[in-house]
């Protein structure tokens, strides 16, 4: 693993990269990913220069009829990023500026920025303890008349518990716009994550399970109509050249991202099977660490299928467990270490610590441990002893501090 550099990745944030240590373990290893569809990529790119189909063109079609086939929906759209595709939907949804929009506490900014960028307002909830998503009776008993649309985030790789909000939210007229940036390849009770709302919004960032090489996102729907007017939105509010029915933006999927999410879709299923393994391994090797307290697993929700995007355990010292990892080469990170409610962005709301008491702690404790389809055993094991000692060396500084 010599030269390899350590990778965190956020939900829709920047890649913060790290100087590369001699033996360090990437938080994802994005190479290993190139160098298994490098030869198809590179015909795709050489196909898309002969041709010059620099915007939209048959890779970009292509790419969106697939997508819709593998999650079982009648339309994809492709937009320019994740955050792009939900403020799309949220606005092709028909969600106007001063609407209220439900959404949790403990996700990464662009869900709440999303909204707030088409003049909506986030009212944010808390999410249950176990699997930290959105709390569905939260969700519900934040509803007004003033609600327009709810925001589940499928977090970490599985997939919120949507059918506990739908019914309600539907009586009331209430939409829900899917955030399934995280969760490409999950599903519950059968259905994938990003075909059970009305529409929902996702991103191609790098780090993604399905991740593009730059930015790039989707919105996916049942709705034809919505699907068409995504689409205009993302042209320049434009239908035909030259024609301008709305005020809308420059949101389009790039080709050369076409060609490069085409070839990683076709290995998807098996990518994400690898995320699965790697997260029953690590459920093993940490059974020790869990059963003395040391550590809380993650766990998939009954009728979950989870992907892994992120394996993230809590623990007491986070901070300068995490200190002590990146020392020894590991590539960890943590998702999020200050909720959206606490960043100066929406302290214009007026929520103080204290405010999503379960939010606030997993804040406080998660970290996010280096997973990714091609992480080997040996790899893992090496994760898990230096998690072990930094946990000790953190409980003797935690006892030596009066």
């Amino acid at each position: 693993m010599t030269g390899l550099v350590e990778v965190t990745t956020t939900h829709g944030g920047s890649l913060e990269t790290a100087p590369p240590r001699p033996t360090s373990i990437p938080f994802v290893d994005l190479g290993a990913q190139q160098r298994e569809i490098d030869a198809e990529v590179q015909a795709g790119l050489r196909r898309v220069f002969d041709t010059t189909a620099f915007i939209g063109g048959p890779d970009v079609e292509a790419f969106e009829k697939e997508y819709a086939s593998y999650l079982e929906v009648s339309s994809c759209v492709g937009v320019g990023n994740g955050t792009d595709a939900l403020e799309l939907a949220l606005r092709a949804a028909g969600v106007e500026p001063g609407g209220e929009v439900i959404l949790p506490a403990n996700t990464f900014i662009a869900t709440a920025e999303a909204v707030s960028r088409i003049g909506a307002v986030p009212v944010l909830v808390d999410v249950d303890p176990q699997y930290l998503l959105i709390d569905p009776e939260a969700a519900l008993a934040a509803m007004t008349e003033r609600t327009q649309a709810v925001m589940p985030v499928h977090l970490y790789g599985q997939t919120a518990f949507v059918e506990r909000i739908r019914p309600e939210a539907e009586r009331a007229g209430v939409v829900i716009i899917e955030d399934a940036a995280q969760a490409q390849g999950a599903f519950r009770h059968g259905r994938m994550a990003g075909s059970l709302g009305l529409a929902a919004g996702t991103s191609f960032y790098p780090g993604k399970n399905l991740g593009a090489a730059g930015d790039a996102g989707a919105v996916v729907t049942n709705d034809p109509e919505l699907a068409a007017r995504v689409r205009v939105l993302g042209e320049h509010g434009s239908p035909s050249k030259y024609r301008h029915s709305t005020v809308g933006m420059n949101s389009r999927l790039d080709t050369v991202q076409a060609v490069v999410l085409r070839a990683k879709l076709a290995r998807l299923d098996r990518w994400n099977e690898g995320r699965r393994a790697a997260a029953a391994r690590y459920a093993e090797l940490l059974r020790p660490l869990a059963d003395s307290g040391d550590v809380w697993l993650p766990t998939a929700a009954h009728g979950n299928h989870h992907v892994w995007h992120l394996y993230t355990v809590q623990l007491e010292n986070r901070d300068a467990v995490l200190e002590a990892l990146r020392a020894a080469g590991i590539g960890a990170g943590v998702h999020y270490p200050v909720p959206v409610h606490l960043t100066g962005a929406y302290e214009h709301l007026g929520l103080t610590r204290g405010a999503f008491p379960v939010t606030e702690a997993a804040a406080d404790r998660l970290l996010s441990l280096p997973i990714f389809p091609h992480i080997t055993a040996e790899q893992q094991e090496r994760v898990v002893t230096a998690l072990d000692q930094a946990i000790g060396r953190s409980r003797s500084t935690s006892v030596a501090t009066p």
